[in-house]
């Protein structure tokens, strides 16, 4: 079996089998890459098949003086998977990670903004032109909402309910799911599909897309990115921010004013609550309250 024809393979299952989006195929993708220009950078002619534990060893530790630790850890995991994937559909026997370790990781905490940031960040935008209001209303949406940076860009008309108060999010794996949304932010949505983007022509098959850039096509990750980093700059934020830090901040302010974990869970669309409970380490002050409200030496 040679490496590409074992990748693409791959890559089929993780989209077919196990759902995954485009996004995460590639990263995957990617790890198995990174090995492969290794074999062929040092001349070693090991197939999928015949690969041993020795080899991914010594690309470990060549890994190890090129790249940071949580970089390391990712790839190896990637590697994990991938000869998980060949055991399963009976290639190999064994997986030659199976005894690799990863290199020891901290809890990293993600960024998050105060609400007076976020209020700092949304009073910069000029109104004063049409894309004005479409970026202040993307704003408030990520942050109303708590979406990822591609839900966003995804979004599309028909996935807004405003008179039951959601709208539908296709998240990771193109998995939906319904998130409230204020009646703020609906207003602000409204608003710019009707002065706004009731004034653009979509192009073909961006009809439904909700949030346009000037010729009609749905707007990129990259400018999202651009929009915030602008507004920092514009207010003098000295925080390295991007549209998953309004998404952090969503999660963090919604947990310190009482929401119950669970419930943002389900709003941000985690698997699992092991990953939503990062936002518990944001921001303890609300522990030394709950502490004095229900223990009985409170």
């Amino acid at each position: 079996m040679k490496w590409q024809n074992a990748l693409k393979d791959y890559q089929l299952f993780l989209k077919i089998e196990r759902g995954l989006s485009t996004n995460t195929v590639e990263g995957y993708a990617r790890d198995v890459s990174k090995l492969l220009v290794y074999l062929e950078t040092h001349n070693v002619s090991e197939s999928p098949l015949s690969i041993d534990k020795e080899t991914i060893q010594q690309f470990v530790y060549t890994l190890a003086k090129e790249v940071q630790p949580r970089s390391q850890a990712r790839i190896i995991s990637g590697l994990r998977s991938f000869f998980d994937f060949l055991i399963f559909e009976d290639y190999r026997s064994s997986n030659p990670t199976d005894l690799l370790e990863s290199p020891k990781l901290g809890r990293k905490l993600p960024d998050t903004l105060s609400e007076q940031e976020i209020d700092s960040l949304i009073a910069a935008i000029d109104l004063s032109i049409p894309q004005g209001e479409r970026n202040r209303t993307i704003l408030e949406t990520i942050y109303s909402c708590g979406l990822r940076v591609s839900e966003l860009t995804h979004l599309q008309l028909s996935d807004l309910f405003f008179k039951e108060d959601f709208i539908q999010v296709h998240g990771k794996g193109n998995k939906a799911r319904f998130v409230p949304i204020h009646s703020s932010t609906q207003k602000y949505i409204q608003f710019y599909i009707d002065q706004i983007r009731s004034h653009i022509t979509p192009q073909k098959g961006e009809e439904d897309i909700l949030f346009l850039n000037r010729r009609g096509k749905r707007l990129s990750r990259q400018m999202i990115f651009m929009i915030l980093k602008g507004l920092a700059v514009k207010i003098n934020l000295q925080k390295n921010i991007g549209p998953h830090t309004l998404r952090h901040s969503f999660a963090t302010h919604l947990l310190k004013n009482g929401a119950d974990l669970r419930a943002i869970q389900q709003m941000l669309g985690h698997e699992s609550i092991t990953t939503t409970e990062i936002y518990v380490h944001v921001d303890t002050s609300h522990l030394q309250k709950v502490i004095t409200e229900f223990h009985p030496r409170g």
